[in-house]
């Protein structure tokens, strides 16, 4: 599959590939990881406009706080929560 979209959504899209089954990161850790520790907030707008969800599992990130953030897939939050239970996560 051909990724579209600027070199930083690229970037935090490919990561969130890397991120395993039944796991949860932050947006802080996700920018941690490619290198942009002050970019949580453009990590989060970045994964907000994830058109490839679930197959990139954003539904794998959350707020620093726990909670879920948004979901830019179909159905949104509550199909996130579904995703993470079937995972064996539940927040």
């Amino acid at each position: 599959m051909k990724l579209i979209g600027t070199e930083f959504q690229l970037k935090v899209w490919t990561y969130l590939k890397k991120i395993p089954f039944g796991t949860v990161k932050t947006y802080s850790q996700v920018a941690k990881a490619i290198g942009k520790p002050l970019a949580a907030r453009a990590v989060a707008n970045a994964i907000g406009k994830n058109p490839y969800a679930p197959k990139i599992p954003c539904h794998r990130v959350v707020r620093s706080d726990g909670s879920l953030g948004g979901y830019s897939g179909k159905g949104g939050v509550k199909i996130k929560r579904f995703l993470l239970k079937k995972e064996g996560i539940s927040l």
